[in-house]
């Protein structure tokens, strides 16, 4: 605005169900929702750095039926209820609010529009120049020389001029036109299928609705029968949708001026509901400076231009950097500072309508800039990586990476860890959306054919929002030197080791893999057979409908509870359930069946089919941040899942070869998750089976069966692994007992002679429970943090999984902390040993290798000195080694 405006009213409550869809679901560390709170204050403080001269005030609706409803008893009808998480803001939102100083109205039996009306007219009869802060179109009607509407996430101002540019009707005719189309929201009715453009139309030719009333008659077709039988509904409607500008309010307009601000009570209320930021903003002594300004991006066309960033580049001591692009790349950004922005393009398509620097000239200078010792901002730079491998650049190896950084902050954060979120979340900064650009579904454009300047805006915001992320990320991480060890010493230099195991990939023989999908093709044909002649008829195995039918109307086995709609399932534990109670072998064989096919298909399919052409290797992909407990994910194919413990798996693991004159490693670390219980609990029994050496489900089947070591039978000792490692993982005497197919008081029995045994475990599960509750999160070994947002969740199903996780994540996630250290030692040891060797995969606790043949066990030697000594653990950490021509045959 060009003038001051004394007076600005803001729809508190449009505010509200903007933040609360907009931001990710937010919580404190004891699961406390925020989002709305933080967006609503966002907001505000916003409009009190852009406005500081003026008066704000809030308006909320007031809880309760309005003067509206008894007008119209369906008004808001179809609304759904407010959402739980939602709801339980508000009342810390008003408090907020008030504590800033701000004047807050919840007025009964009124809506806040009606509030804002009236704030509004008194104003204007006064000559104050108000502004009206809100997303409703609604508002409009209130606009005149006095009053202006002002859309804050749009940067949209609408004066009487605006309204008309906008709606295509004057302010004083919105009233009429918001009648004439109804609103569904509200369930104000209006004309069968007058839209906007109808509206407009008739009040243009019209004047008001009183006019298109009247000249009902004169509409022709199927839509002038529409008006004329809504006619009877339309003054209704009228009154709906008028707002009230003569609300009887406690206070005069005078009177809603800010209060005196406490500072150390704001600071209290942030610190409350976790807003770093606002209380970073509150220590330098100054009100925020916004993010969503508009970052001045420069599109580098001119070889002049160019070498005047190298330059600018050169001097600066950090950069943010990013490739965009699908497929090949359309060109880069860069930003050397919060503010500007600079992107280079470089593809050759519809994007390129002006002059383009030679993409060779632009490669060579990107590759001078990294081959200096600056340091590159990147969110995901492993992908970063990749991207620029196709360019034939090689990133330095000094980097930071946002994405991790946040990770290491918030492994569950909700919102996930993409660069819109965590701008979003850390940094009120609303990136462009993509799809905002390229449209979606069948008319969607590749990234190459969006108008240059508009992809340019979008790839100048992205890299501008990552290096104001670095730079508060690294202050956040700066609180904690336990993160910055987590994010230095682990998560930061483990990024280019996974880089380089994805590049290296591993052998694939193809002709193997086919050979078992041809024997898995002539295994489920034999099942389908069997299946058929059991049931007494033919029906599709794949069709859930069929199958119920037949295991429950034609066989009648014992059939699980209905669904609402009438289906009986036939899940994975309803079939298991049936096949141990062995009324039927048909169970069994459709587990059989499903088991083959999706071999077939997730696996022998999936697996041909990502081959690389060129080097006959599958490359599969390292998600380093997925898992909350800090354990990577593999994808595009994924191979951490390929079965281990079932002949069919092991046989998918022999397609998986060495080159020739060279042989596979596996380097697996020995019960490493018992092992850290072990250290964490210091229980007595499991250190001492540990400290000799034994095999630790056994000594757990002896202990709990109170019989010697060697006369453990097998089937005491498969279920002592499952006591073991399911009560590690929180698991409860229903899970266990149908886990090993005993009831369920024998199961409860169970477990309490296992925590008799083995005491200091049960204390642990306890107390960590209840240090979960406290503090919102459990830590790994090594400090890494991982938080339960649901830990105290009214819902006991979500409250128990939440507990479940706070026993297993320190154990998982320590498990998880010593293999990425250890492969991180090996990487480091092996680019120093002048071996002829490769490490290839990380799959769970387990590293692969290829190495020449004659080299194995100077591998061997090397790989257990760094594996064993990745973390100091009160007992040993110990690998098991394997060798041979297929991943199979190290087993």
């Amino acid at each position: 605005m060009t003038q001051p405006v004394p007076l600005i009213l803001v729809d508190g409550s449009s505010y509200l169900f903007r933040a609360f869809y907009a931001l990710p679901d937010l919580r404190t560390a004891t699961g406390q929702p925020t989002g709305a709170i933080r967006g609503v204050i966002s907001m505000l403080r916003k409009l009190q750095t852009d406005f500081p001269a003026s008066s704000i005030v809030v308006v909320f609706d007031a809880p309760g039926k309005t003067f509206r409803d008894q007008i119209y008893s369906e008004y808001k009808a179809n609304r759904p209820s407010m959402p739980d998480d939602l709801r339980v803001q508000i009342d810390p939102l008003h408090d907020i609010i008030k504590t800033m100083g701000l004047p807050l109205l919840v007025i009964p039996d009124v809506e806040a529009d009606d509030v804002i009306g009236t704030l509004a007219e008194q104003a204007s009869t006064k000559g104050i120049q108000t502004i009206i802060s809100t997303s409703d179109k609604d508002l409009a009607q209130l606009v005149n020389e006095h009053v202006t509407l002002m859309d804050t996430m749009k940067d949209e101002f609408l004066d009487p001029q605006g309204v008309v540019e906008k709606f295509g009707v004057k302010p004083a005719q919105i009233i009429d036109y918001l009648t004439l189309m109804g609103d569904k929201v509200d369930n104000i009715p209006g004309v069968n299928k007058c839209g906007p453009k109808t509206a407009v139309k008739w009040l243009n030719e019209f004047g008001t609705l009183q006019g298109v009333i009247d000249n009902a008659e004169t509409v022709k077709g199927k839509i002038g029968e529409y008006l004329r039988e809504a006619i009877p509904d339309l003054p209704r409607s009228f009154e709906l949708a008028t707002i009230k500008c003569d609300v009887d309010l406690p206070y005069a307009l005078e009177d809603l001026q800010p209060a005196e601000v406490d500072p150390n009570l704001l600071k209290h209320k942030f610190t409350m509901f976790e807003f770093r930021t606002f209380i970073d903003q509150m220590d330098e002594g100054s009100v925020p400076t916004s993010y969503s300004a508009e970052v001045d991006v420069i599109l580098v066309t001119e070889e002049a231009q160019l070498h005047e960033l190298q330059k600018s580049l050169e001097d600066a001591d950090t950069y943010a950097f990013e490739c965009f692009g699908e497929g090949g790349i359309t060109g880069v950004g860069i930003a050397y500072e919060p503010e500007r922005a600079y992107y280079i393009p470089l593809a050759e398509g519809n994007l390129i309508d002006a002059v383009q620097l030679s993409q060779i000239t632009c490669i060579e200078v990107l590759r001078n800039l990294f081959a200096s010792a600056k340091t590159v901002l990147l969110h995901d730079a492993k992908t970063t990586r990749h991207h620029c491998r196709k360019l034939d650049i090689q990133l330095p190896n000094k980097v930071q990476d946002v994405m991790l950084a946040a990770y290491v902050l918030h492994s569950s954060a909700r919102g996930g860890l993409n660069l819109r979120s965590l701008a979003r979340r850390y940094l009120d900064f609303e990136l462009i959306d993509i799809k905002e650009l390229t449209g979606t579904g069948a008319k969607r454009l590749p990234i190459d054919q969006v108008p240059r300047d508009d992809f340019a805006k979008y790839a100048g915001n992205y890299v501008s929002a990552c290096f104001r992320l670095h730079e508060y990320l690294a202050q956040e991480l700066a609180k904690d030197e336990t993160l910055v060890n987590i994010y230095n010493q682990i998560e930061l230099p483990l990024e280019p080791v996974l880089f380089d195991m994805e590049c290296s990939g591993i052998l694939f023989d193809k002709a193997v893999a086919q050979d078992f999908g041809e024997e898995l093709d002539a295994r489920i044909q034999s099942l389908q057979s069997e299946a058929h002649q059991i049931a007494g008829k033919t029906f599709s195995l794949n069709s859930p409908k069929q199958l119920q039918e037949v295991l429950f109307d034609d066989l009648k086995l014992t059939a699980p509870r209905a669904n609402k709609r009438g289906h009986r399932s036939t899940n994975v534990d309803v079939l298991e359930d049936l096949a141990r109670n062995e009324e039927s072998p048909l169970p069994q064989v459709i587990l059989d069946y499903r088991q083959a096919a999706k071999l077939r298909s997730t696996y022998i399919d999936n697996l041909i089919g990502q081959v690389d052409r060129d080097s006959n290797r599958i490359h599969t992909s390292y998600e380093q941040a997925h898992a909350i407990t800090g354990r990577l994910a593999s994808a595009n194919p994924n191979l951490q899942n390929i079965p281990i413990r079932s002949d069919e798996g092991r046989k998918i693991r022999e397609a998986f070869i060495p080159p020739a004159g060279r042989v596979l490693v596996s380097a697996d670390y020995s019960q490493i998750e018992l092992r850290v219980m072990a250290h964490i609990t210091q229980d007595e029994g499991l250190t001492r089976a540990f400290a000799h050496r034994l095999d630790v489900h056994q000594a757990t089947a002896a202990e709990i069966y109170s019989v010697p070591l060697e006369e453990v039978t097998p089937a005491q000792r498969r279920d002592a692994k499952t006591i073991n490692f399911g009560l590690m993982y929180g698991m409860s005497a229903f899970g266990l007992a149908r886990s090993l197919g005993i009831p369920q008081f024998v199961a409860r029995e169970t477990i309490e002679q296992y925590f008799a045994k083995y005491p200091a475990i049960q204390g642990y599960v306890e107390n960590t429970k209840e240090r979960a509750r406290t503090d919102g999160y459990v830590q790994t070994i090594r400090g890494r943090r991982i938080y339960l947002e649901d830990i105290s969740s009214r819902n006991p199903a979500i409250r128990q999984a939440a507990e479940r996780l706070a026993i297993n994540a320190p154990v998982q996630g320590s498990a998880a902390d010593i293999i990425k250290i250890a492969t991180i030692k090996v990487h480091e040891w092996l680019k120093q040993s002048g071996l002829d060797a490769w490490m290839l995969l990380q799959v769970h606790d387990e590293l692969v290798f290829e190495v020449a043949t004659e080299q194995l066990e100077e591998l061997q030697t090397g790989v257990r000195a760094c594996m064993q000594s990745a973390e100091q653990l009160s007992v040993e950490l110990l690998v098991d080694f394997g060798s041979g021509n297929n991943w199979s045959a190290t087993h």
